[in-house]
C-alpha cells in the first residue's frame, strides 16, 4: 500500500481507485503517470509505500 504524504490517504490495491477508473487489483506501479490522489490532488510521486 501507498500513503499520500500530503492527505494521509492510502491507496489500497485490493480496491483500486473507482473514483478515477482504476481497476481493484491494480498495483501501485502500474498506476497511469498522471494519475493523482484522490483526496488532495498530488501526484504519486508524493506517495510513500507503506507495510
Amino acid at each position: 500500500m501507498h500513503k499520500c504524504k500530503i492527505c494521509g490517504y492510502i491507496y489500497d490495491p485490493n480496491i483500486g481507485d473507482p473514483t478515477q477508473g482504476i481497476e481493484p487489483g491494480t498495483p501501485f506501479e502500474d498506476l497511469p503517470p498522471d494519475w493523482r490522489c484522490p483526496v488532495c490532488g498530488i501526484p504519486k510521486d508524493d506517495f510513500v509505500e507503506i507495510d
